[in-house]
């Protein structure tokens, strides 16, 4: 039986593997310079760290989580999102206590059971921040231009940022209220899903792509009619704030984001590149969520940004790590050891050594060199291992030269 990537996971290869680490290192750079430090946390939780979180009724738990009992009778499931865990960890740990403001990103795995599709699969990547102990705008507009800041480094065109508030607890309440009115009515025409929806968490209608039921919630009311005063200063703030910085953005009113832990803030960035399903990053405020989950009252915001769809978008430069990066020629077995000394020396000094350990004749280790890009060869058979020295052949310019071994760490090096 021939084994393959179970449906919606997949093999990430040496040849595609330089798309990843560019996105890496442009996170972890960025994300320094910010003052945010990296946290990893386990890939499975407790279960009921997510249906209390996210919400029972999100198609995240109700539908797509990889859940299953232990032997010990506990409920464990691979985490489908990040914040959580994230949040779980900052109460666990006393975080809080260390410092009043915890500035936090992640990189790694996430797991749902949804359809795959383009940017989209079953084991996925995220990269995200979280931010813990400010309640003010300010900190949501750093959060927007951090990831502003990564997308514009990874050089992604036509991504654009959609803004809105959902407000505070209190205008949540009165705006689902009037949402349930003006929906009522139109029951029958909304989708299964969405008629369910309007009894658990209406909001989330607004987030519909089905095309008659975008034409109903035009005309629905706008939650900023239940704004409080105060979630019209900050989110007013916010706009300004994100205005100083030429951050530019797009009001949207039906965005709500799709977990029910949000408050006030929420944004997205989007691509016109990946179709419908073009959000590569969504994030927002969410100051009740420490409390729901066990820990003292914090304020805190963050975002969440999906690594497959960015790839995507992303203009990836050349592969380079900008050291040297020879091939280690080596003919017949009685130079064998040499060769892996040669080897193990330049290495050592910080310089790339790829070196045939098949025994191949002389013209398949200089095809080998080219097919990998390298620009020079050091050439080592039994009459160089008698006279100490050995050929470098620039691949590039056809030409070549002698060099004795001691002096070879130097030659490169220099």
């Amino acid at each position: 039986m021939a084994y393959r990537t179970i449906k919606g996971t997949h093999d990430i290869l040496p040849e595609e593997i330089h798309r990843w680490q560019q996105l890496e290192n442009v996170v972890h750079s960025i994300a320094g310079h910010y003052g945010y430090n990296e946290i990893r946390t386990p890939v499975f939780e407790d279960t009921g760290l997510f249906s209390k979180s996210v919400g029972k009724d999100t198609d995240i738990v109700s539908k797509e989580m990889y859940s299953w009992e232990d032997r010990s009778g506990g409920h464990l499931t691979l985490r489908p999102e990040l914040t959580a865990p994230v949040v779980r960890s900052f109460i666990q740990h006393n975080l809080g206590v260390r410092s009043p403001l915890q500035k936090l990103y992640y990189i790694g795995p996430l797991f749902r059971r949804e359809r795959p599709q383009k940017g989209r699969q079953r084991q996925f990547h995220q990269f995200g921040v979280e931010v813990f102990g400010s309640e003010h705008p300010e900190q949501d507009v750093e959060v927007i231009a951090l990831a502003h800041h990564i997308f514009k480094e990874l050089g992604i065109k036509d991504i654009s940022l959609k803004l809105n508030s959902i407000g505070s607890g209190d205008c949540r309440r009165n705006y689902r209220s009037a949402l349930i009115k003006f929906l009522t009515p139109f029951k029958d025409d909304l989708s299964e899903t969405s008629q369910k929806r309007l009894e658990t968490n209406p909001l989330r209608i607004l987030d519909t792509k089905i095309p008659h039921e975008k034409e109903i919630i035009q005309n629905a009311p706008s939650i900023s009619d239940s704004w409080t005063d105060e979630d019209k200063s900050h989110f007013e703030s916010v706009q300004s704030l994100l205005s100083g910085l030429n951050i530019p953005y797009e009001l949207d009113e039906h965005l709500v984001r799709g977990l029910d832990y949000y408050t006030r803030t929420t944004f997205e960035f989007v691509s016109e590149d990946l179709g419908a399903q073009d959000a590569v990053c969504g994030g927002g405020r969410y100051d009740n969520l420490v409390e729901m989950l066990g820990g003292r009252p914090t304020p805190a915001t963050g975002f969440a940004a999906g690594m497959e769809r960015i790839l995507l978008s992303m203009v990836t430069s050349e592969q380079t790590d900008g050291r040297e990066s020879i091939y280690l020629i080596n003919l017949g077995k009685a130079v064998t050891m040499k060769a892996l000394q040669m080897a193990q020396e330049l290495r050592s000094n910080g310089i790339t050594v790829y070196m045939d350990t098949k025994r191949r004749r002389l013209k398949a280790q200089l095809r080998e060199a080219n097919r990998l890009g390298t620009k020079k060869a050091v050439i080592l058979g039994e009459e160089e291992l008698k006279n100490n020295r050995v050929q470098v052949k620039d691949l590039l310019k056809g030409e070549q030269e002698e060099i004795a071994m001691d002096q070879l760490a130097k030659y490169f090096i220099v």
